[in-house]
């Protein structure tokens, strides 16, 4: 078996705005996304809602190196959004618009989606943040995919966006995952002994009509239907670019950290998803607020120290992968807090000053929007 080439890729999801009213748009102008295609070739596409817009890097050796990518394709979405009277957000809701005015984009792929998921569908305003890291072996990629499963409330806990869902404070700090939760085949996947064992579940799947291909597994975590890699996609979209590049990082490392055990012929403990939910929970309900469950030792144990030991055990890996800084400014974001974190502050501080509860929100839209511009 080959080294991994532990590639990384990104993709990301945002939401536009009126930049005079906050609210979102029906819909993308064709004007800018016809010139947002014309200048990022083939790194843009139209997502599910039509006010939605995603982007992805190409694939990149180095977190550095997708940072340099991306920054580009922020810049150039709110440079042509801005030329409309728009701008994108990068929260993975907004903080008051209601889903049952969106419409889904005119494409085959989204019609099929809609006409599935009726109800559930429809409630898709939501955004996300997805890491595609490069690992070929198909063996290889289903036993990393059984083992990762343990960190992914971690990388959840750190990129939390979502605290607000029609205008209400929804006392999660990622409401996003509760909406995507109606779906069908989401959250933690099943374990699975090969990628014989994968593949035979998805041909019955298929075989069965209920899904086209792998596409529609919807999981935290998948072997990506597109390219050869393993795909996370259980956190929220970060506001800022540089939180992303860290979870990014973070996420890289960890799948390097297990491939570098089971060279060793050692493993990471494959835990029930049962547990896994609970510490999935936590992260969605608190982010990382009130700690996650250490299921070695059986007990809640503070973020921070679980942050501190995940950096140490990927340290080898940070250092092969270059992305040694990157690594370490996730402990930036706990010193920060996450988007979720610090919306609630904006909104609590603008009512505290006297404003409205609407304009309350529309101070919080306006933080999203200058955040997501950022330090490009």
């Amino acid at each position: 078996m080959s080294d991994p080439p532990f590639t990384v890729g990104i993709e990301e999801e945002y939401l536009l705005v009126d930049r005079a009213s906050r609210t979102l748009v029906p819909e993308a102008p064709p004007a800018m996304l016809a010139e947002c295609e014309r200048r990022l070739a083939g790194q843009v596409s139209p997502e599910f809602l039509r006010s939605q817009i995603e982007v992805q890097t190409r694939p990149h050796r180095t977190v550095g190196e997708a940072r340099t990518d991306l920054a580009r394709l922020r810049r150039t979405i709110a440079e042509e959004a801005a030329r409309h009277g728009l701008a994108p957000i990068a929260a993975a809701t907004h903080p008051f618009a209601d889903w049952s005015g969106q419409k889904a984009t005119d494409r085959a792929r989204y019609r099929a989606l809609e006409s599935d998921l009726q109800g559930v569908g429809r409630r898709l305003m939501i955004c996300g943040l997805h890491v595609h890291v490069g690992i070929e072996d198909e063996e290889l990629a289903i036993d990393l995919m059984n083992q990762v499963g343990y960190f992914l409330p971690h990388l959840l806990a750190l990129s939390t966006s979502s605290p607000f869902w029609r205008g209400e404070d929804t006392g999660l700090k990622s409401y996003r995952l509760a909406v995507f939760n109606e779906l069908p085949r989401t959250g933690i996947p099943d374990h699975f002994e090969s990628a014989g064992e994968y593949r035979r579940h998805l041909a019955r799947l298929v075989a069965a009509g209920l899904i086209e291909d792998a596409s529609k597994l919807w999981w935290d975590v998948r072997p990506s239907a597109r390219f050869p890699t393993l795909e996370m996609r259980v956190t929220d979209i970060p506001t800022r670019l540089d939180d992303t590049i860290a979870i990014a990082a973070l996420f890289q490392c960890i799948l390097s950290m297990l491939w570098r055990l089971r060279a060793e012929n050692q493993r990471w403990r494959v835990y029930p998803r049962m547990l896994l939910g609970e510490n999935r929970w936590r992260a969605q309900r608190h982010g990382f607020d009130e700690g996650l469950v250490d299921f070695g030792k059986g007990r809640i144990v503070s973020f921070a120290g679980l942050l501190d030991e995940l950096i140490v055990l990927t340290a080898p890996d940070a250092k092969r992968l270059r992305c040694e800084a990157e690594i370490a400014s996730t402990r930036e974001i706990l010193k920060r807090g996450t988007s979720a974190h610090r919306q609630l502050a904006v909104f609590r501080d603008a009512l505290a000053a006297g404003a409205t509860r609407p304009d309350a929100l529309n101070a919080v839209v306006d933080w999203i929007a200058a955040e997501t511009v950022a330090g490009l």
